[in-house]
């Protein structure tokens, strides 16, 4: 577990202005092959496995592509999110941008590796903007499970 976080109070023009960034990487050894792994992350139809969202409105099949935007209903609200598939590496990387409210910005990325002890599962949260700490607040419990969820879902179909 990875935690970096960044909290600068900038008077300027009169104003006081809060400017709050947050990193955090959570990573798991899975037994599952990579390609399993790889295929459960990027059907984003399928987010069974996710312990913050419970449901997506991408049709069954579509895989995630660079551009892609579509809803996910979080299990924390019933009000449906927008995400951007910002870049995908295939076998490699997943990086997704999180379109929720103004005030904060939130990008996710997964990473896969594949070595002798198992395939590594990384999973990085970036939060920025001043709503920062209050949704960081709210989704930490679940943040810690995600990448712990993927790993169990890729060895439950191995």
């Amino acid at each position: 577990m990875i935690l970096n976080f960044s909290f600068k109070l900038i008077a300027a023009k009169g104003k006081l202005t809060c400017k709050f960034s947050l990193y955090k990487t959570y990573r798991v050894v899975s037994t599952a092959p990579i390609d399993v792994l790889w295929q459960k992350l990027i059907n984003l139809a399928d987010v069974s496995w996710h312990p913050l969202f419970s449901r997506t409105n991408v049709p069954l099949g579509l895989i995630a592509k660079p551009g892609l935007i579509y809803q996910a209903v979080t299990r924390l609200t019933p009000i449906p999110i927008r995400l951007f598939v910002e870049n995908v590496r295939p076998g490699e990387l997943l990086s997704l941008r999180v379109l929720a409210i103004p005030g904060m910005e939130q990008k996710i990325t997964y990473q896969v590796e594949s070595t002798l002890c198992g395939t590594y599962i990384s999973y990085s949260v970036t939060l920025r903007g001043w709503l920062s700490p209050l949704i960081w607040w709210w989704i930490k419990p679940y943040s810690m499970q995600v990448a712990r969820e993927l790993a169990d879902a890729a060895e439950r179909v191995v």
